[in-house]
């Protein structure tokens, strides 16, 4: 890979320079706490669709997701399906009552606000504990991104994991220290195109010169029939393919399950909460499902092309990617497809930062600490706590573990504390605190003991992907916690969709 060096660094040092003039370009735009948590509510229908899917789609996009289908076949790109479904729900049925509902929720710039107006919390419990499950799954999360990127440098130039870790950790909070959330969502904007072209174009060339689907389906037939079959998995052991057996209903569940968690993601969540306006969300909502239906499948792809192009079989699967960049293109070629990883693996880790610091800082320091706090000392402690963050996130990283592992814990951990909480919150208007906060507790402690349940299980262990039973879990709480204890909220909510219907929605 020695060629690919200086073209990398090259392509990866003006693409890093270029976002950290992004945050010097937006500071000025950056005013308010409102400027800086939501960009004052300002996002296009283009920009929120490209920012909703760049903050989903992580460094799993081209690290985990190839590598899983590299590993074992297309039986992996369930996930890729559960994720399909999930994005267009979302964006059908969360992000138009969530954008009314949160401008109405006495313009709440967090999750944890809107639950606490919605259900009425004058103990300000729900806020708290919905904060906290915020902060400590999203630090997870980021260093999550901060490892893909240690990934991608070692790939690339064979070591330098805590350097690149550095690298990564302070150009992310430089940009989002300057600019926050405007900062954040332009780069979204470039770093969502770049994944879009790599998305498409590496496995277009593989593809190209395997000689086209039929030459690529023999090859690939020929090493696993496993490695084309939706309901099987192949095996692989480092060094060649085999019939791993049918995936079983509780595998390709587990994969679909996956799609569940978008209606708890809170760095999703809070671009709906931006758009300018419900009226431009059916717009935002075809692009951004269009964008990520072509960049998994395209991620998919590069897995699969993978196996049939590469000279050896890969000691890492989720080095795929990159090794085709190395053995299919010009190295120039290369460094900017890899451009595409880097900014895959950022899109998400600064918008994670950005809701992590916006939890401390709205949901702790002013709900807690200092009230009457002024917009100049918010932002202040915004910035502070983005800092503090990305620390603790630096120092998760440096364990090392697999990418896609921590990603699927972190999904799980907000998909089942908050999705089931959230879409009830919107569709259910007599549901009470005591179901938000059932649900939400509930959803999440089932997600961390779900690793320590399941072995004790015995004969009944299923292996199942934690966001299941957490969901399950999640939702059945919630709702009988909703009906049975506690008072529905004596402000009316229903589902205003547009600026005509929102003036029909009670306000006191």
């Amino acid at each position: 890979m020695t060629p690919l060096i200086v073209p990398v660094m090259i392509t990866f040092g003006i693409f890093l320079l270029t976002m950290v003039a992004v945050g010097i370009w937006t500071y000025q735009d950056t005013v308010t706490f409102s400027d800086f948590a939501l960009g004052g509510r300002r996002l296009s229908a283009p920009l929120a669709a490209l920012s909703a899917g760049a903050s989903d789609m992580s460094g799993w996009l081209f690290l985990g997701l190839p590598g899983a289908v590299y590993a074992a076949g297309i039986g992996a790109t369930w996930i890729a399906v559960g994720l399909a479904i999930g994005t267009y729900l979302n964006w059908l049925l969360v992000a138009p009552r969530l954008r009314t509902y949160t401008e109405l929720a006495g313009d709440a710039k967090t999750l944890s606000a809107y639950l606490e107006e919605r259900f009425e919390d004058g103990s300000r419990m729900l806020r708290l504990v919905s904060a906290t499950v915020i902060v400590v799954f999203f630090t997870v999360y980021v260093a999550s991104g901060l490892l893909a990127g240690g990934v991608l440098f070692e790939g690339i130039f064979g070591g330098g994991f805590e350097f690149a870790l550095t690298v990564f950790a302070v150009v992310i909070v430089v940009y989002t220290v300057l600019g926050g959330f405007r900062a954040v969502s332009v780069t979204h904007s470039v770093q969502a195109t770049l994944m879009f072209c790599a998305a498409v174009a590496l496995p277009a060339i593989g593809i190209g010169l395997l000689g086209g689907f039929h030459a690529m389906h023999s090859v690939l037939t020929h090493k696993s029939p496993s490695l084309l079959d939706m309901g099987a998995k192949a095996g692989f052991d480092g060094s060649r393919w085999t019939s791993g057996g049918p995936l079983g209903a509780v595998a390709v569940i587990s994969l679909l399950a996956w799609g569940l968690g978008y209606f708890g993601q809170p760095h999703i969540l809070v671009r709906f909460m931006s758009i300018r306006s419900t009226r431009e969300i059916p717009m935002a909502r075809r692009i951004g499902v269009g964008w990520v239906v072509v960049c998994l499948a395209g991620a998919s792809l590069v897995g699969l092309v993978g196996i049939a192009a590469l000279d050896h079989p890969l000691d890492n699967p989720e080095t795929v990617f990159i090794a085709l960049c190395a053995q299919l293109v010009n190295p120039w070629i290369a460094g900017i497809l890899l451009v595409a990883v880097l900014a895959a693996i950022k899109s998400t880790a600064d918008s994670q930062l950005l809701v992590s610091a916006m939890a401390l800082t709205e949901d702790f320091y002013r709900a807690f600490v200092k009230r009457r706090a002024s917009d100049a000392s918010m932002v202040l402690a915004a910035r502070a706590t983005v800092v503090v963050v990305a620390l603790v996130a630096y120092a998760i990283a440096l364990s090392g573990g697999a990418v896609l592992d921590i990603v699927a814990y972190a999904w799980a951990g907000f998909g089942a504390a908050f999705g089931p909480v959230i879409l009830l919150s919107l569709y259910w208007p007599r549901m009470t605190r005591a179901g938000a906060m059932g649900g939400i507790v509930t959803g999440a402690v089932t997600v961390v003991a779900w690793k320590h349940i399941d072995p004790l299980l015995g004969p009944l262990q299923s292996g199942i992907y934690e966001m299941v039973p957490g969901v399950l879990a999640a939702t059945t709480a919630a709702l009988l916690f909703g009906k049975f204890v506690g008072r529905p909220p004596r402000r009316t909510w229903s589902g205003p969709m547009t600026k005509k219907e929102t003036a029909t929605v009670p306000v006191g």
